[in-house]
């Protein structure tokens, strides 16, 4: 059986949102509950795991993780919300 990665998104309890990546869902999970998961869920803890995807390699999650890292907290929850249209629109340029 191949090793999967996964790009996960949480939701902390002071709202923010915390993108991650790891090839063990519900182990990741735990160790930022119980705060050993990195310094930022040492202080956020998360109260609930929102959205992940799934990849074959850890390069492709690697690249999809620092793609959504850079995203506004709309196209974050549009892409939560499976909503293609409003994260479509947010991805238009402005300029």
């Amino acid at each position: 059986m191949a090793l999967k990665w996964y790009v996960y998104i949480l939701e902390c309890e002071n709202g923010t949102f915390y993108t991650g990546l790891t090839d063990n869902l519900q182990r990741r999970f735990s160790e930022h509950a119980s705060g050993k998961g990195g310094n930022y869920t040492e202080r956020n803890r998360p109260e609930e795991m929102l959205y992940y995807e799934t990849f074959d390699t850890r390069t492709s999650a690697e690249k999809r993780e620092k793609q959504i890292k850079r995203w506004t907290r709309d196209k974050k929850n549009a892409l939560i919300q499976g909503n293609i249209d409003k994260l479509r629109g947010l991805s238009v340029s402005k300029d």
